[in-house]
């Protein structure tokens, strides 16, 4: 993974963990046992970053897309105000990897299938690695196709399944709206993995018995991430020229 497509910001200060732990959908005393994940959401609890958290020393690493860095530093340095926070590039590229940790990798804690990570000084050489295929068969989103900012709901997008999100910490920005949607019986929409026979382009509709029953975004070998209306799946969906199923229970 090249720096082009990760940003690693340094967050110093005698106030870096309570000024995270007040903005953030996760509990930073998980820094402790390594890598955090976690989302800063709007006031009304909709999805703006998610990112990865890192102790290294008297700081922490926050490991974000790049696309989406300026702007997460931007809200950061809104809600700073007189804390003692600092905010800085740290000058580091990710690594990614599956199979045995290598000196100084933290666990993905998202899901075992999706490995390690680690932050060095020095670019990582491409690996072989198929991370679109391993996000599809997990049901793990990416920032920018399934996160979409101010428009997706954390819960329905499985960062409680992901790890992402702590119902014990206390308040955080969106914590209420988050709260009620936990709380609700079931959920009547959200990302599934769904059997994908055929291609269609990302963020093409999901129509079911000539009604509008979702999206479908990243495909892999046969199978897709989806974001479904529930009551609207009665059987096979149309994306485009492609036939969209749910995967058999069991």
């Amino acid at each position: 993974m090249s720096k082009d497509t990760r940003r690693v910001l340094r967050i110093s200060g005698a106030d870096r963990i309570r000024f995270l732990n007040d903005l953030v959908t996760n509990d930073l005393k998980g820094l402790e046992s390594g890598l955090v994940y976690a989302a800063l959401l709007t006031p009304q609890g909709k999805y703006l970053f998610d990112f990865f958290l890192a102790a290294d020393g008297e700081s922490i690493l926050l490991d974000v897309d790049a696309g989406r860095a300026d702007a997460l530093v931007q809200r950061l340095s809104m809600y700073k105000l007189r804390a003692d926070v600092g905010i800085a590039d740290a000058g580091l590229y990710v690594h990614r990897g599956i199979g045995e940790l290598p000196d100084r990798a933290l666990a993905d804690p998202r899901h075992p299938a999706l490995g390690w990570r680690m932050y060095s000084e020095t670019p990582q050489e491409a690996d072989a690695v198929d991370w679109d295929a391993l996000r599809v068969a997990h049901c793990v989103p990416q920032t920018d196709v399934e996160l979409i900012a101010d428009g997706s709901f954390i819960l329905e997008c499985g960062f409680e399944r992901l790890n992402g999100v702590d119902f014990r910490k206390g308040c955080y920005v969106g914590q209420e709206v988050t709260a009620r949607m936990k709380h609700k019986t079931e959920l009547r929409k959200g990302l599934a993995r769904v059997n994908v026979e055929g291609a269609a382009p990302v963020g093409t509709e999901l129509r079911c018995e000539g009604k509008a029953a979702g999206t479908l975004y990243t495909q892999s070998g046969g199978q897709g991430i989806a974001y479904l209306r529930f009551d609207r799946v009665k059987g096979e969906m149309q994306a485009g020229d492609a036939t969209v199923t749910l995967p058999e229970a069991g």
